[in-house]
């Protein structure tokens, strides 16, 4: 593969970062032509629209009908989206316990007593 390629795919997954920050400091729906204002890189509406529509086929993002399309808010929060994320690696390797091994021996001392907290809290919650 060439290193245009790789360049490519990092800018368009910059772009889609870009697009879900414009989408979470809204707070709200926004349609194509809003997130393009938004973000001010002289995008096509069209590629909006496009990189709009896959999040929301990805279900990143639910859509809503407005006058003449769809309007488009975040399912997650960014920490959300992120957890995500990790689960899906977690899940993706059979060797689970491995990988948590590996995760936990790298973390801070503070990321670490942070996760035993919610370990604990995890636990006294009723079911």
């Amino acid at each position: 593969m060439s290193g245009k390629g790789r360049n490519e795919r990092r800018q368009h997954g910059e772009l889609v970062a870009d697009v879900l920050a414009v989408l979470w400091a809204a707070g709200r729906p926004m349609t194509a032509q809003q997130v393009n204002t938004a973000l001010d890189k002289g995008l096509a509406r069209t590629t909006m629209a496009t990189i709009l529509s896959r999040l929301h086929e990805k279900g990143t993002l639910r859509r809503t009908p407005v006058t003449r399309g769809f309007a488009y808010e975040p399912v997650q929060d960014e920490a959300g989206l992120v957890a995500g994320r990790m689960r899906r690696e977690l899940e993706s390797d059979p060797r689970r316990d491995l990988v948590l091994k590996r995760f936990v021996s790298s973390l801070s001392e503070d990321d670490e007593e942070t996760l035993r907290r919610l370990l604990l809290q995890a636990g006294d919650e009723p079911e």
